[in-house]
């Protein structure tokens, strides 16, 4: 997968570092220092990314001459992690050709207890069950990762963007038609679905109106 989001530049050493604006572990499962390639400027660099704690990380990459890069300047980066999605069980009888349904609306679900939104946000967009959901990827309470979500839209032959966008703080956002999004909810992060200007969430039902300053990232459905 891919992440795009926008971060000021800092030198350090012979390079540059930039903490990375969300929780790293959530989204690719990743606990330990590993290697990722950095599209910034239209150049694809080699970077490393470091945990800092509660699921942050520090990029950091070698300055280089041809990018003429400023520190303290703004840049828009796009984030590529290898083998960051979960392997789901089972072999599925779905493909981007033969999904489970065209996604032409969606009926609300709401999930029983906490720790579900996830989960639930799949099942909304299969139209299947909340447990169904569970049972394929293996998952319960509190353990979906964006990267166990996008596996399982996978399964279900759910076409998707090969990229999650994340917003800067009082960014304005247009949303795609269709969206899987990420919001700030205390400790934890949250997730409902966006379809055609309405807002269903997994805790609270549907909604006209949705605080965009909650917003975190999304991932557009393709429908």
């Amino acid at each position: 997968m891919r992440y795009l989001f926008e971060a000021e530049l800092q030198k350090k050493n012979n390079g540059f570092a930039v903490n990375v604006p969300f929780n790293v572990w959530e989204v690719v499962k990743q606990r330990d220092a590993f290697q990722a390639e950095l599209v910034i400027e239209n150049e694809i660099v080699e970077c490393d990314l470091n945990p800092l704690e509660k699921g942050r990380y520090e990029l950091t990459f070698n300055a280089d001459s041809k990018l003429n890069l400023k520190e303290g300047t703004p840049y828009e980066m796009l984030l590529h992690v290898h083998g960051s999605l979960a392997p789901m069980d089972g072999e599925s009888p779905y493909s981007i050709d033969n999904p489970i349904r065209k996604i032409d609306g969606i009926d609300i679900q709401v999930q029983d207890g906490d720790g579900l939104c996830g989960q639930t946000c799949v099942a909304m967009l299969a139209g299947v069950t909340i447990k169904d959901v569970c049972d394929v990827m293996n998952c319960r309470e509190w353990q979906a990762t964006m990267g166990k979500l996008i596996s399982a839209l996978n399964y279900y032959g759910i076409d998707h963007s090969d990229i999650i966008v994340y917003s800067s703080e009082n960014e304005t956002v247009e949303l795609p038609k269709c969206a899987l999004m990420i919001e700030k909810l205390g400790r934890f992060g949250h997730y409902l679905v966006a379809f055609d200007g309405k807002f269903y969430d997994p805790n609270k039902g549907v909604m006209d109106e949705y605080d965009f300053s909650k917003l975190v990232g999304y991932l557009e459905i393709k429908c």
